[in-house]
């Protein structure tokens, strides 16, 4: 596969504080990279440099002319239960242009049915929501996905239902997925690599069945994390 990013030595600082320090990893062609550590140790900073709205010093270097898809971590059920948006205006919002034949088989994708086009955004289920969102951001086909923690706000079992979409949708196309989550164990079971940042900007970078050892989530974390393997 090919190697579509590379970040070498990337610092961060923000009002004078170092949040990211020396950090360096590689993302190829449909790979699902996880960056996984506790709050504060800069995730979603570090999307947010990815993507070019912070500042950095070091080396992002993206090898194509790639088209990323962005879903932050904000924007969830919450952020739209009492707006009076159907699923359909929720979309238009992103793109006026839309169509709804466009968007009804982008919802298709994801597992909903047309009818949930005319729904109001805020009645959808948690799981329902998140796969609203999914298609949300796949519609304008994305090289690369950059997700922000995407099961917030939905139950374990819900969660698992994103993943493996996710992860059917990566292998039907040439899809790469860049993700922050604390699902340490569909982690295991969906990520190619894992990207550990820990407090004092400490990391570690490789794949799940290597990094997610209860030694190395007890060192990010700073307690002993029960998970379990997938096989």
């Amino acid at each position: 596969m090919n190697t579509l990013l590379e970040v070498k030595d990337l610092q961060v600082k923000l009002d004078h504080q170092v949040i990211l320090n020396g950090l360096s990893f590689k993302v190829k062609q449909g790979e699902m990279l996880t960056i996984l550590g506790p709050n504060g140790t800069g995730k979603s900073v570090l999307l947010k440099v990815l993507l070019g709205l912070l500042p950095y010093k070091g080396e992002i270097i993206w090898h194509k002319n790639l088209s990323i898809g962005y879903l932050p971590q904000n924007l969830n059920y919450l952020s739209v239960k009492n707006l009076p948006l159907t699923v359909e205006d929720f979309f238009k919002l992103k793109d006026p242009t839309l169509n709804r034949q466009k968007i009804i088989k982008a919802l298709k994708v994801v597992g909903l049915k047309q009818s949930v086009i005319r729904k109001s955004a805020n009645t959808l289920s948690g799981g329902q929501f998140q796969r609203m969102l999914v298609a949300w951001v796949i519609i304008s086909k994305p090289d690369i996905l950059i997700l922000d923690e995407p099961t917030t706000g939905i139950d374990v079992g819900g969660g698992e239902n994103i993943y493996s979409l996710l992860n059917i949708l990566r292998k039907k196309s040439p899809l790469t997925i860049i993700m922050v989550t604390h699902d340490i164990h569909i982690v295991y079971a969906h990520s190619d690599n894992v990207l550990c940042l820990k407090r004092k900007n400490h990391t570690c970078f490789g794949k799940p069945k290597t990094i997610l050892t209860p030694q190395t989530l007890e060192d990010i974390f700073g307690m002993k994390i029960k998970f379990y393997q997938h096989q």
